[in-house]
């Protein structure tokens, strides 16, 4: 079958980081490239208790771009293996279905919520993660009957959305509604991560919030606080227009492109004091903060111009961090981690997989998640896909899928 297969080893770890300066084209084209198109076996049942998928779409996620590029942290290689088929964002039809299977059928159309958890793996007892509904925290990522990987695409046993088939443990698997298309399931995943990220910190009503970031996951955020009833003041900080346009259009009160004290300061109701050196901290601000870019200089803004007992949601993965953490104690604010999705309590009792709300509220027409798909492409067109998500603001994209 058709496939995008990514690999890499020290040696070419390094051309790259002396290559990628010079272009960024050497990470998926020339000798050293991460990434190429291969023929490879149609993958197995890995036992009764999985499920065989025909892959109709796969949503390009900007982890997988920072994984061609090898933008990644190394601290997370013990939990990835190689070589390996990326894509985690995808929808399909079920065409095989192991003998333990109840919760779908040939022929349903299907999306994976992707962690290889300790379920999927095999492991009795789980781990402490995995009993608290919180799978894609699992302890035994690197245990069990695969290879090392967190989730489905970059596990060298478990193949992802960038081939035309692939398979799914029964526990992963969810059935797609009646009325929703293959494009709004297959943005299932990214919506359950800004949904999930809401839950973890949603706002009261008339707080004042920020999102950095008005990407993917940022509008995803704008999203699931309106779907969940959130009435608070949403700004959103976003230059590109096209993403910005999508954000207000997404139930945001307003969209800046940058003067994040400024606008803490104008929006939120702060007052901004200024240091002997360095930048202007604000007391008062704003009262949660969603931050999905993750680079330095936006943990230490967010920090800067989070009001007291406020909460930043960190959500963007970048990599090491000088961080002033002065806001954090003169404050007294939280900083939350955000990963994933996972099960939450419900009314009268009970738990849901937010990947499992995430289709509910698509489903139910509370949020649309199709027109964000902006541009498809064949799997033979993967070069022209991987340089569109590197200059999103120069063709308009907001998110890309491979069609097969």
């Amino acid at each position: 079958m058709k496939a995008l297969v990514f690999n890499v080893n020290v040696p070419k770890f390094l051309a790259i980081q002396a290559l990628r300066p010079i272009s960024a084209s050497f990470c998926y084209g020339g000798p050293f490239a991460t990434i190429r198109p291969a023929d490879i076996p149609e993958p197995a049942l890995p036992s009764p208790e999985w499920v065989k998928i025909k892959t109709k779409l796969c949503g390009v996620c900007g982890s997988d771009i920072n994984l061609i590029m090898l933008k990644d942290s190394p601290t997370a290689s013990p939990f990835t293996s190689f070589p390996c088929v990326p894509g985690h964002e995808f929808c399909g039809e079920v065409v095989e279905v192991g003998r333990e299977v109840r919760t779908c059928a040939v022929g349903d159309l299907v999306t994976v919520m992707p962690f290889l958890g300790c379920v999927p793996r095999g492991i009795q007892p789980v781990c402490r993660s995995c009993a608290a509904g919180i799978p894609g925290n699992c302890e035994n990522f690197a245990e069990g009957a695969f290879s090392p990987g967190m989730f489905t695409g970059i596990c060298r046993d478990i193949n992802g959305g960038f081939a035309e088939y692939t398979v799914a443990h029964r526990s992963q698997v969810f059935r797609v509604p009646k009325g929703v298309s293959p494009e709004s399931a297959t943005l299932t995943e990214p919506l359950a991560v800004g949904l999930q990220a809401v839950i973890d910190n949603m706002p009261r009503s008339g707080e004042r919030v920020l999102v950095i970031g008005g990407g993917v996951i940022g509008a995803m955020v704008v999203k699931s606080i309106r779907a969940l009833g959130g009435r608070c003041d949403i700004t959103v900080a976003e230059p590109a227009p096209h993403s910005a346009d999508y954000c207000k259009r997404s139930g945001a009160d307003r969209v800046i492109a940058g003067g994040l004290i400024d606008a803490a300061v104008d929006m939120a109701g702060g007052r901004a004091y200024r240091p002997l050196l360095g930048e202007r901290v604000v007391m008062g601000g704003f009262e949660r903060i969603y931050d999905t870019v993750g680079h330095a200089d936006t943990l230490n803004l967010s920090l800067r111009i989070l009001a007291a007992d406020g909460t930043l949601s960190v959500i963007g993965i970048g990599k090491n961090v000088n961080l002033d953490l002065t806001p954090l104690w003169l404050k007294l604010q939280t900083v939350k981690g955000c990963y994933g999705y996972r099960y939450n309590p419900v009314k009268g009792g009970g738990t849901k997989q937010a990947f499992e709300t995430a289709l509910d509220l698509i489903a139910r027409k509370k949020v649309r998640v199709d027109d964000m798909l902006t541009h498809t492409f064949p799997i033979e067109e993967y070069r022209a896909m991987i340089e569109m998500n590197l200059n999103k603001s120069r063709h308009g994209a907001i998110k890309t899928a491979i069609r097969f």
